[in-house]
């Protein structure tokens, strides 16, 4: 699914036009983006919350020549999925 059809389904499921669920769409993700950058994290109860993570600086390799490369300290963002979306996505059934 690319951003086209998931604004036409959005726009579909909550009865408003592609254009209007086009620039909410891109409102979220944009705040999303922001948060994180700023190194908050966002939550969407049983989605998932998107963080930034640090990643030390380590020794890599060219896979060409082989040579040792050494790479630096980064930040970068990361998901991780929430019960009720891996549940949906396992195809399993919630417990009661």
């Amino acid at each position: 699914m690319n951003k086209a059809e998931l604004i036409e389904i959005a726009a579909k499921g909550a009865d408003i036009s592609k254009a209007a669920a086009g620039k909410a769409l891109d409102g979220a993700m944009a705040a999303i983006v922001k948060a994180v950058s700023k190194g908050d994290s966002v939550t969407l109860v049983g989605f998932g919350t998107f963080k930034s993570a640090k990643r030390a600086a380590r020794t890599g390799k060219n896979p060409k020549t082989g040579a040792a490369l050494k790479i630096p300290a980064t930040t970068v963002p990361k998901f991780s999925a929430g019960a009720g979306f891996k549940l949906a996505v396992s195809g399993k059934k919630a417990k009661k």
